[in-house]
C-alpha cells in the first residue's frame, strides 16, 4: 500500500520547441517539471499560469507518492498504473529523485481515486 497525496492545483502539460528558452511563468508554479529533449521542451506547471497562446494539454490533477522512495523498489508505478488502466484512466508520469508523480485528467479524478483506493492505496488531499 502506498500513501498518495492529491495536490491542490490543476496542472497543464506544455509543449514548446526544443530550442525555446524556459519561460519565467513556468517557474512560478509550486510544482513544475521541465524536460528538454532534442525534439521538444516539455513543461508541467500550474494551469493558471499559462498564457492563452501556449500549446498545452490543460486540466490535469497531480498525485504525489509519499516518499522518499528507495531506488531498489520495484513496481511502484505499475502498482498505480495497473488499477488506473483497468479503470480506463490515462496517466502522465513524472519521476524525481525522491518519488513519483502521476498526472490524471481532472475530469477522471474521482474515478482514479476510487480505483487506487480499491487497489489498497491511501489518498490524502493536500490543501
Amino acid at each position: 500500500m502506498l500513501t498518495i497525496f492529491l495536490l491542490p492545483d490543476e496542472m497543464a502539460v506544455v509543449k514548446m520547441p526544443a530550442t525555446a528558452p524556459v519561460p519565467q511563468w513556468s517557474l512560478a508554479s509550486t510544482f513544475f517539471s521541465i524536460t528538454r529533449t532534442p525534439d521538444e521542451l516539455s513543461i508541467v506547471c500550474s494551469d493558471e499560469l499559462l498564457p492563452p497562446t501556449v500549446q498545452a494539454e490543460r486540466g490535469w490533477r497531480c498525485l504525489q507518492v509519499a516518499g522518499p522512495l528507495d531506488f531498489t523498489l520495484v513496481g511502484v508505478l505499475a502498482s498505480l498504473a495497473t488499477p488506473l488502466q483497468a479503470a480506463n484512466v490515462s496517466i502522465f508520469a513524472i519521476s524525481t529523485y525522491e518519488t513519483d508523480y502521476l498526472l490524471i485528467k481532472a475530469s477522471q479524478c474521482s474515478q482514479a481515486m476510487a480505483a487506487l483506493q480499491a487497489a489498497g492505496h491511501r489518498i490524502i488531499e493536500k490543501q
